[in-house]
């Protein structure tokens, strides 16, 4: 698909019949910023709407990308987000390039004019600086062209090295095992996922990749990569030597915010918004995976959520204040994986201070962790294969209840019930 273009996608501006009004120009081509341009489209907005992205072709769905997609259930048209007559019919100009400054002063960027400018830079992979990372054979994963090339090396080998057991790298390991391969996963910490998820939850996991024949290094720190132009191995700084000529490298996201901090925009833990996603200057707002924002569920704290839900709520919020409704984000964040026959789904911001309390029986394969903070309020909750419950429980999570861990544990304990109240 590489190819394919919208209509309206040119490198350099030319606008789209119809626009009149103010304009909006959105940084980036992701789901954020796709989920923005079609919010203010249905809410009436009819002024001229800009995407500028780097990415040729057209946007397409990031999380199939380390699972159906490799495993091959997925096609490749039908990773595509929106396609091309979309932007054409709703008169929203796509501009392949990539933005480099902003003229706050003159309200410009990449030479278009702009009433508001939103930020939807998403994140990119945090990258090695270890001997080697540069030969053929070291890959990463997070766009389609990434992806289409580690399935046809997938095709093509006997072993794949993950460095990282964060959800891309356990999500790609599942995929490479069931494909055939020896799965070997190199991971720094102590544990799979122990950013993301519960020691419960984790250990379930492990459990289910050991079964299906992956293998893990923990606590293991990577040396480098040997070979000359290819891969021929990797190398751990206790001197352990994997043979290989395929490694993944998946330890985890930065947020894009140089553009932002460049112009003097307030940045931290991603670009710094407000409860209405605005930035330091309030024609500048920013969305997404690069966006940290004040969470009224958690009391304000700050957080940076990566997942698609985030997003595209994110820019449903916005379009309504762009439309003249000022709205506060207050959608409680979820997420899923699929590893293996197992599904996840978490709700809600955990911390790592917080409680976990188990609910079911991970022997039968189904049950939830709660996570309860210092004050004994649900922040979060973790499903394994509790499609059901986890509903319910979500609905919980983003009301904050105190509960009492006998409550959770006890199985006769009206769960649906009480979110429904």
């Amino acid at each position: 698909m590489r190819g394919s273009s919208s209509p309206c996608r040119r490198r350099r501006y030319e606008r789209c019949a119809g626009g009149a009004g103010m304009n909006v120009v959105i940084v980036g081509t992701g789901h954020a910023a796709c989920q923005l341009a079609a919010s203010l489209r249905e809410r009436k907005y009819e002024g001229d709407i800009t995407l500028i992205g780097r990415e040729p072709g057209p946007t397409y769905q990031k999380p199939l990308l380390s699972k159906g997609f490799l495993l091959g259930k997925v096609a490749e048209p039908n990773l595509v987000l929106k396609p091309a007559a979309f932007f054409e019919q709703k008169r929203i100009a796509v501009i392949e390039a990539e933005v480099t400054a902003i003229d706050r002063a003159a309200k410009q960027v990449a030479g278009l004019p702009y009433d508001h400018l939103v930020l939807a830079t998403g994140a990119e992979n945090r990258r090695l600086t270890v001997p080697g990372a540069g030969l053929d054979g070291v890959v990463m994963l997070r766009s389609q062209p990434e992806a289409l090339a580690l399935r046809a090396r997938l095709a093509g080998t006997k072993r794949i090295v993950i460095v990282g057991a964060g959800f891309i790298g356990m999500e790609v390991a599942a995929v490479a095992a069931q494909l055939g391969l020896e799965v070997i996963v190199v991971e720094q910490g102590e544990r799979a996922l122990a950013r993301a998820v519960s020691l419960p939850v984790s250990r379930y996991l492990l459990a289910r990749h050991w079964a299906g024949g992956v293998r893990f290094h923990f606590g293991a720190a990577l040396a480098g990569f040997e070979g000359e132009g290819s891969l021929r191995a990797v190398h751990l700084a206790d001197g352990t030597v994997i043979p290989t000529t395929l490694a993944l490298v998946a330890i985890g996201v930065v947020p894009n915010m140089a553009l932002a901090a460049q112009v003097g925009l307030a940045t931290g833990n991603g670009i710094e918004v407000d409860a209405r996603l605005a930035t330091t200057d309030r024609a500048i707002h920013a969305i997404g995976d690069a966006a940290g924002y004040p969470h009224p569920l958690y009391d304000n704290r700050r957080v940076r959520v990566e997942s698609i839900q985030n997003a595209m709520d994110q820019a449903r919020c916005l379009a309504q204040t762009l439309t003249g409704v000022p709205t506060v984000y207050a959608k409680l964040p979820w997420f899923w994986s699929d590893q293996w026959d197992i599904r996840l789904q978490i709700a809600g911001v955990g911390a790592p201070g917080d409680q976990a309390v188990l609910r079911g029986s991970p022997e039968e394969g189904r049950f939830s962790v709660f996570r309860l903070d210092a004050e004994g309020r649900l922040s979060a909750v973790e499903s394994i294969n509790q499609a059901g419950e986890h509903m319910a429980a979500r609905a919980l999570v983003a009301r904050r209840p105190r509960l009492e861990p006998s409550q959770i544990r006890d199985p006769e304990f009206p769960l649906q019930q009480l979110a429904a109240a």
